[in-house]
C-alpha cells in the first residue's frame, strides 16, 4: 500500500468518497457536494492551509484518503494538524490502512504540536482505532457558525 498526496487523477475518487463520507456514521450532516469540488480544486492548486493524502491498494487504485486542515495552535503551542476526514472504502477496512494513513500524517508533519480529529458516537470503531493510535478525548463541545457566503 502507497500513502501519497492527492493528484489531479484523483478527481473522480476523491468526490465519490467524499460524498459516501457524508452520508455515513463518520459526519452528523451532509455537505453540499460543490463543497467538495471547491476543497479538490484548492488541494490540487495548493494551499498553506490545507492538504490530503490519498492511500492506494496493492494494484494502485486510490481506497482512502485523509484531508487535513493546518492551523496554528496557542493552547497547543505550535503547528495543529486537523485530520478532518479519514475515509477507507468498505473493502479496505479492517486491514490496517487507518492507522497507516495515521501514521504517515505523524510523519509527514513530525514537528505539529497537536494532531486533533473528530469522531462521532455512531462511529465507534474509528474512535477505538483513534485511541489505540494514542488519541484522547476532550471534553469540549463543537459549535460552528457557518457563513454561507464566504469564499
Amino acid at each position: 500500500m502507497l500513502i501519497r498526496p492527492i493528484q489531479a487523477e484523483d478527481r473522480d475518487y476523491f468526490l465519490r468518497s467524499v460524498h459516501e463520507f457524508y452520508h455515513s456514521p463518520a459526519v452528523c450532516h451532509e455537505i453540499p457536494e460543490t463543497n467538495a469540488v471547491r476543497t479538490f480544486e484548492l488541494l490540487i492548486h495548493g494551499s498553506p492551509y490545507a492538504a490530503c493524502l490519498i492511500a492506494e491498494d496493492e494494484d494502485g487504485r486510490p481506497c482512502g484518503y485523509c484531508l487535513l486542515a493546518l492551523t496554528w495552535s496557542n493552547e497547543a503551542g505550535g503547528l495543529t494538524v486537523w485530520l478532518d476526514e479519514i475515509w477507507i472504502d468498505e473493502h479496505m477496512r479492517g486491514k490496517g490502512l487507518g492507522s497507516k494513513i495515521i501514521a504517515a500524517v505523524h510523519e509527514r508533519y513530525n514537528t505539529a504540536a497537536r494532531y486533533r480529529l473528530e469522531v462521532t458516537d455512531d462511529n465507534p470503531r474509528a474512535a477505538a482505532l483513534y485511541r489505540l493510535r494514542g488519541f484522547a478525548d476532550l471534553p469540549y463541545r463543537q459549535m460552528v457558525l457557518d457563513t454561507p457566503n464566504a469564499l
